[in-house]
């Protein structure tokens, strides 16, 4: 990454308390979520947040591949989170990278901590994430998106799983990290939970925060995931709700 000068860096916070677009600290970006957006998966969704475009789908329980990962007690859950070679401004070479890979890995350990894969044994819960454009944030995003998926699959689950990234940018503690602040702020801790227990699922951290720090923007955090919870609880009302004019003409 080469060097950025002074005249480079956006103003992350103006004196107003008003970020780069316009929000609040305590602000997410607009969020929107479909449900069975996809025709021939198990389960999909679609998630648009901010300029974020993340779409999952889940097929399962299906036979494993490979085989040697089978096992007799319960299913194996196995994520493939991937951003498409558009999805950014910059250049990116298609396929997996590292980081894909580590976000693939650590959204699947977040999901077999709610889901009853004892019920499915010697099978296989598939997730595939797509990220068709990016504009930070998008592990949670995905997660966000596969959550719906696994839950318009019917998959069992203990709850659904809410996700945001909190971080420090402009000396400031803010929910929901954009691009810019991404790049330019202090901090970036995306996270999960389930919302009925407060259990964090997923905790990472980028960057540097004191302890009183790090205890506002997990409070933040929290209160950012219950909102979108109630996003993700409506998206699935939307798919499986029959509106009266269809049935009376059923």
């Amino acid at each position: 990454m080469g060097s950025v000068g002074a005249k480079d860096v956006p103003v992350l916070l103006s004196p107003e308390g008003l970020r780069v677009d316009g929000r609040r600290v305590n602000e997410l970006r607009p969020i929107k979520i479909t449900a069975g957006a996809l025709k021939h998966a198990d389960g999909s969704a679609f998630v648009e947040w901010g300029q974020n475009k993340v779409m999952a789908a889940v097929y399962g329980p299906r036979e494993v591949h490979p085989r040697h990962l089978q096992q007799n007690t319960k299913a194996v859950i196995q994520c493939k989170y991937n951003m498409a070679a558009f999805s950014v401004d910059e250049r990116k070479r298609p396929g997996l990278d590292r980081r894909s890979q580590e976000i693939s890995k650590v959204i699947a350990e977040a999901f077999e901590s709610v889901v009853f894969a004892e019920e499915f044994p010697r099978t296989s819960i598939d997730i595939y994430i797509e990220v068709l454009q990016a504009n930070a944030g998008t592990r949670c995003a995905g997660l966000v998106a596969a959550s719906v998926a696994l839950a318009d699959a019917g998959i069992p689950m203990a709850d659904l799983l809410p996700a945001v990234a909190v971080g420090k940018a402009g000396g400031a503690i803010i929910l929901d990290l954009k691009k810019e602040e991404d790049n330019f702020g202090e901090a970036d801790l995306p996270m999960a939970l389930v919302p009925q227990s407060g259990r964090l699922v997923l905790l990472q951290m980028e960057g540097h925060m004191t302890r009183d720090e790090l205890a506002t923007a997990l409070d933040l955090g929290v209160q950012g995931c219950r909102g979108i919870y109630e996003v993700m609880k409506q998206a699935l009302r939307d798919r499986y709700s029959v509106a009266p004019a269809a049935e009376a003409g059923a």
